[in-house]
């Protein structure tokens, strides 16, 4: 019995460890993601351009929702995620605006 414990503690370990470094390279696939879109909103502000872009960002939820339906994630999810990038994303783009 101990040695399943063990076992069973050591795998535990190894999949936090893998869920750490990908939590990790999401971190930093955002912060590149962020770093462009701050450089379309500066773009944007720039042109006279609105911050948000409505077409653009019903097809990015369409193919995003496409992509988690391929991976075998939930679209629902993916929806909801893409949607609180997309307001983060406005939120900096009416701050370059205002500049």
């Amino acid at each position: 019995m101990l040695e399943n414990d063990e076992s069973a503690r050591h795998r535990l370990r190894e999949l936090r460890d893998s869920i750490d470094n990908i939590d990790a390279a999401l971190v930093h696939l955002l912060a590149e993601r962020f770093k462009c879109t701050r450089q379309v909103g500066e773009l944007k502000a720039q042109y006279g351009l609105p911050p948000a872009d409505l077409g653009r960002e019903a097809e990015q939820i369409e193919r995003l929702q496409a992509k988690a339906v391929e991976a075998k994630l939930d679209p629902e999810f993916a929806k909801k995620f893409l949607a609180f990038i997309i307001e983060e994303v406005i939120r900096h783009h009416e701050s370059a605006a205002m500049r």
